[in-house]
């Protein structure tokens, strides 16, 4: 088997005297989607920003397309490249373009040139519709535009993998659809990809595993037949049972 595209063993992290993260444990292969859930303040958003060292750990190791995170070697900034983050609030820059936001880190980080940047940005804008926007500030942009445009600039970077930490929560209902459908085709289309949501219908379409976290440890690491269909954890299942009746 080929080595994994992240791999985390007994990771634990503490905000003082309170463990958020307690020995968790978890590898993701190439190709491979995989939803983390639970309840809220399990963890899971600390959890996944610990893969590219936006939260250091305490304990443990993480590796990611076999560089070892935590190594002060490590060129953070490189390796951070390589891995494709969607953050809840899109964070993109309100006083740059939309084509502007997707070229910037391509030129600082990747070295190419304006050029190539702005061609590879349109492309993945007309990807995930919105080549019409290109010109306009974020500002100008619904929150779902906003969030399809922060997807296409981690993948402007090439990514190995997507880190997406509740990406549909802070949107409005109507405009989470929009989001999903660029993900699914993402998943559909093989890019490796760890996701913080509490939205299951996406789960249940796409997954290959579903981590169930609570009072940050992984309670069930399965395959989502398994967990939509026979949770063994009385906490997963007392959770399922709450978002899964309306």
């Amino acid at each position: 088997m080929t080595e994994p595209v992240i791999e985390m063993r007994g990771v634990s992290k503490w905000y003082g005297a309170f463990r958020v993260l307690g020995d968790c444990s978890l590898s993701v292969q190439r190709g491979e989607v995989i939803v983390v859930c639970g309840p809220s303040g399990s963890g899971k958003s600390t959890l996944i920003k610990c893969v590219n060292a936006l939260e250091p750990i305490q304990e443990g190791s993480i590796r990611v397309a076999g560089q070892e995170v935590n190594d002060p070697a490590t060129n953070l900034p490189k390796l951070r490249a390589r891995v494709g983050m969607v953050f809840q609030h899109f964070e993109l820059f309100p006083h740059m373009s939309v084509i502007d936001n997707l070229c910037l880190g391509q030129v600082k980080v990747l070295g190419r040139s304006r050029d190539e940047a702005r061609a590879k940005g349109a492309s993945l804008l007309e990807r995930v519709g919105l080549s019409a926007q290109a010109a306009k500030h974020p500002g100008q942009l619904s929150g779902g535009q906003q969030q399809r445009v922060a997807i296409a600039r981690a993948l402007a970077m090439d990514p190995v993998v997507m880190l997406f930490d509740e990406p549909t929560s802070a949107l409005d209902p109507e405009m989470v659809s929009e989001v999903l459908d660029v993900m699914v085709e993402l998943a559909e289309g093989g890019m490796t990809m760890l996701v913080v949501t509490h939205e299951m219908g996406f789960a249940r379409k796409v997954a290959h595993r579903v981590i169930f976290m609570d009072e940050g440890e992984i309670v069930e690491n399965t395959t989502k037949t398994a967990f939509f269909e026979g949770a063994q954890s009385p906490r997963a299942q007392q959770f399922l049972s709450k978002i899964l009746s309306h």
